[in-house]
C-alpha cells in the first residue's frame, strides 16, 4: 500500500493564517512562516498555502510571505490563490513552490491546466476544487467559495484529470471547519473513479477522522487539515503513531 500523506493547510489572509468554519467567520490564527517552519519540523509530509482571498479580490498571490515560507521549510510546498495564468505558476515557483494549486483560475481558463502540465509537468499541476451539495448533486464552487459556477463537480474534476492535472484536492464546503469528520460520501461520489492521487481537505476533527478515511477511502491519498493543527489538539507525530497501530502505512517522524 502506498505511503499516506498527512498535510497541515495554511490559509492566508493579509499574511496572516486564518481559520473558520465552512469558508466563514475567519480567525486569526498565526504567523505563515512560524507554522510552516514548526509543520516542517513536526513531520508534516507536505505543506499547502492558499493566499484565500487573491481571486475574491482580483489580484495576483502576495510573494513576499511565501518566498519566507519557502525557505523556511524543508518539505514539499503546494501554493494557491490567485493562479491565472502560466505566468502566474511561473513567479509561484520561482518563489520556491513545488507544485502549484489551480482553481478559479482554472474554471474561467479550463486551458490553463493542459497549459501548465505541458510547460511543468503534471507532477506540479494540482486542481483544486471547492464542493458543496446543490441540486440534488455536487456544483464547484469559485472564489474562495463564493460564487456557485453550476458546474458538476464529478464531471469538472475527470475533465482536469484528463486535462493533464497530477493530482486533486476536494475540499468540501460541508464539512469545512466542521471537524465531524472528512466527507466521505463526497469523496466517494465525486473521486473514486479517478486514478491520479487525490487529497482529502474539510472536516477533521480527531485522529480517528484520519484512520476512518484511509481504512474508509482506499483510494484517497493523504489527508490535509488545519485547526487540529494549528490549536495543538493533534500533534503530527501522534497521528502518524495512531496510523501505524492500525496498519495504515504513513512516513515516520
Amino acid at each position: 500500500m502506498i505511503t499516506k500523506r498527512v498535510i497541515p493547510c495554511l490559509d492566508v489572509r493579509d499574511g496572516r493564517v486564518v481559520k473558520g468554519k465552512r469558508f466563514q467567520g475567519l480567525k486569526d490564527v498565526a504567523s505563515p512562516v512560524e507554522l510552516g517552519r514548526f509543520y516542517s519540523d513536526a513531520g508534516a509530509d507536505e505543506l499547502v498555502f492558499y493566499d484565500i482571498t487573491a481571486s475574491a479580490e482580483g489580484r495576483r498571490l502576495f510573494t513576499d510571505v511565501l518566498r519566507e515560507v519557502a525557505g523556511s521549510i524543508f518539505i514539499p510546498l503546494t501554493v494557491g490563490g490567485g493562479i491565472n495564468t502560466l505566468e502566474d505558476f511561473d513567479r509561484v515557483l520561482k518563489c520556491g513552490a513545488d507544485k502549484v494549486s489551480v482553481n478559479s483560475g482554472a474554471i474561467r481558463d479550463p486551458s490553463l491546466i493542459a497549459a501548465a502540465a505541458k510547460r511543468y509537468g503534471s507532477q506540479c499541476v494540482v486542481l483544486s476544487a471547492d464542493v458543496k451539495r446543490a441540486g440534488g448533486g455536487y456544483h464547484v464552487f469559485a472564489k474562495g467559495g463564493r460564487e456557485d459556477t453550476g458546474l458538476d463537480a464529478v464531471e469538472w474534476i475527470r475533465r482536469g484529470e484528463e486535462s493533464g492535472a497530477g493530482e486533486i484536492v476536494l475540499n468540501s464546503m460541508d464539512t469545512d471547519g466542521v471537524r465531524q469528520g472528512f466527507d466521505l460520501e463526497m469523496l466517494e461520489d465525486v473521486c473514486s473513479s479517478l486514478s491520479i492521487p487525490v487529497i482529502a481537505s474539510g472536516g477533521a476533527g480527531a485522529v480517528g477522522d484520519f484512520i476512518t478515511l484511509f481504512q474508509s477511502l482506499p483510494f484517497v491519498d493523504a489527508g490535509l487539515a488545519a485547526s487540529i493543527f494549528h490549536y495543538g489538539e493533534v500533534s503530527i507525530a501522534e497521528l502518524k503513531r495512531a496510523l501505524a497501530a492500525e496498519g495504515i502505512p504513513a512516513r515516520e517522524v
